[in-house]
């Protein structure tokens, strides 16, 4: 474990035990899989420590967001996998405030009255090594070592985050390890393929997106006739034989897309069970939580993680109707493709909570490697923007947190976020000096 972010831990929850039982602590985190579960560890740990908690979970933390924040009267406010961006305004709140944030780390001094864990400034990579689940997770052991049976909830979180990618590794590895030498969850190797039925598990896959398959009925019937199997016929009455063919197909459509290799090494791959979790393996768990966040029902993905069973088999209904507006917006992207600029490509999105999901889907999946891929969105007077990029890029120079960041500044928005993956919102006004200097911060970070 990392002696200085166990340290940062332990004085935050210090921080925490040092005030009345009697106090309701505020808890504001990102509304993605991770926000979700880092917010839902720090509520249980609270809850199980004495106090009553308000939680909210926001798309926009910019300006907006904490401006409704500063007028109410908090004694502690808890930011989990957000904050590190938005530390200029959280410092002007009048409350005690903690952050636990992996994204990109603005700077280390803070005021007096604000607290914040941060991975990068315990040497640990924001983007690949820890997320706001598993740092809340280790707060949250920090204030009772017994909430370790919480470590199932930062696995989501790591999951949802797409830190699986390349294989879990450094600080999220440790979390892993304790998990399974617990027992709280069991290992297996396998392919993502859920639903009541094969048909909709093909059919509904948004990540991986299969094309042909994803959102093509005639697609997925025409290769159940090949395989000799109903429409109707279960994941559970599959044999070996038969799974090892679904997955060699799989597979091809992903490497005739010429996919890259450490997402092709996602597909089939080691993933976990946990019994708490409805006995949910964990990519699964964390795509309901996006669905929720993302698609418009925050609570109830809250709801999922505190372990309601209603809000379980509801969330899996409205993932249905999510699901179709991301295949829609895939199948749109496959057929007509998207506008280009020197260092990047882009496309415009009907809704900014999916511009993301639907940004690094159609990265991983649709296009390939030589450009990360920028999801617009125009909403009243303001542009909300996302964009995505790959490990490849990301070697060669690629730093999209600080791109939107200093682009955004410039025309008086607000953006940031990690190297591979990032988001801006600014006025609907600036868009395309802002797309001009993206291209040109992007241009000579690549050297193109």
């Amino acid at each position: 474990m990392n002696a200085d972010l166990q340290k940062l831990c332990e004085k935050a929850a210090k921080i925490v035990l040092s005030i009345p039982k009697s106090s309701r602590i505020r808890v504001i985190s990102h509304y993605d899989a991770d926000g979700i579960t880092a917010a839902a560890i720090v509520c249980k740990a609270l809850y199980r420590a004495g106090y009553d908690f308000h939680a909210s979970l926001m798309r926009n933390p910019f300006d907006k967001g904490l401006q409704r924040i500063s007028k109410e009267e908090n004694e502690l406010i808890i930011f989990t996998d957000m904050g590190s961006g938005q530390l200029e305004y959280i410092e002007n709140i009048n409350a005690k405030s903690i952050i636990i944030d992996h994204h990109q780390l603005i700077k280390k001094e803070t005021k007096k009255h604000v607290f914040q864990i941060n991975a990068n400034q315990c040497g640990i990579n924001g983007n690949y090594e820890a997320c706001g689940a598993s740092l809340s997770y280790l707060f949250a052991k920090s204030i009772d070592s017994r909430n370790i049976d919480l470590s199932p909830l930062a696995l989501v979180g790591i999951t949802g985050d797409k830190q699986y990618i390349g294989g879990i590794r450094g600080f999220n590895k440790t979390i892993l390890d304790e998990a399974l030498e617990n027992n709280f969850v069991e290992e297996k190797t396998g392919i993502k393929l859920y639903g009541s039925t094969l048909f909709d598990s093909l059919y509904y896959s948004v990540d991986p997106y299969y094309s042909g398959l994803s959102g093509d009925k005639e697609g997925v019937l025409a290769l159940l006739k090949k395989l000799g199997l109903d429409q109707e016929t279960k994941i559970t009455d599959l044999d070996d034989k038969t799974i090892k063919k679904i997955n060699s197909y799989l597979l091809y459509i992903l490497i005739k897309k010429r996919c890259e290799k450490n997402i092709l090494d996602t597909v089939i791959r080691k993933r976990y069970q946990a019994v708490s979790l409805f006995n949910c393996e964990l990519e699964r768990f964390a795509d309901l939580l996006d669905a929720c966040g993302k698609g418009g029902n925050r609570g109830l993905g809250l709801s999922v993680c505190f372990g309601d069973k209603k809000s379980f088999d509801d969330a899996i209904l409205f993932e249905v109707d999510y699901k179709n507006k991301i295949l829609g917006e895939l199948i749109s992207l496959e057929s007509d493709g998207v506008k280009e600029k020197k260092s990047f490509r882009y496309f415009y999105s009907k809704d900014s909570s999916l511009g993301g999901v639907v940004c690094g889907i159609a990265t991983n999946f649709i296009f390939d490697n030589k450009k990360p891929l920028i999801s617009i969105v125009r909403h009243k007077d303001e542009i909300h923007v996302s964009c995505r990029g790959n490990q490849y890029l990301v070697s060669r120079g690629l730093d999209l947190g600080m791109a939107m960041k200093d682009a955004a500044s410039m025309f008086g928005g607000h953006g940031g976020g990690h190297k591979i993956a990032a988001g801006a919102t600014l006025n609907s006004d600036k868009e395309e000096e802002f797309l001009n200097a993206v291209d040109k911060i992007i241009s000579k970070q690549l050297k193109v």
